[in-house]
């Protein structure tokens, strides 16, 4: 067993196949990862359907609307940065 220093803070390490191995990381649905950013003052930000075909019929200010990104619902944001571990 063998101590790494990161960040001033000791870490327990373990060697296998000469890779330092800590604590399991988390894991970050894709699907979500793909689909929202967060800000940096931790909004959520996704880009809005609809501007993908039959855009005939909507007007431009309709279409230029839906071409600024949206911003998330408190509890629905709370639910995204759950499935974002690391964002």
């Amino acid at each position: 067993m063998v101590n790494m220093q990161l960040q001033g803070v000791l870490v327990p390490c373990e060697r296998k196949n000469g890779r330092c191995n800590t604590m399991p990381k988390m894991k970050t649905r894709k699907s979500a990862a793909k689909r929202y950013r967060v800000t940096g003052t931790g909004k959520v930000r996704y880009k809005k359907q609809g501007l993908r075909h039959i855009l005939t019929k909507k007007s431009s200010k309709r279409k230029a609307n839906l071409r600024a990104t949206g911003i998330l619902a408190d509890m629905e944001a709370k639910r995204a940065k759950s499935m974002l571990p690391y964002a």
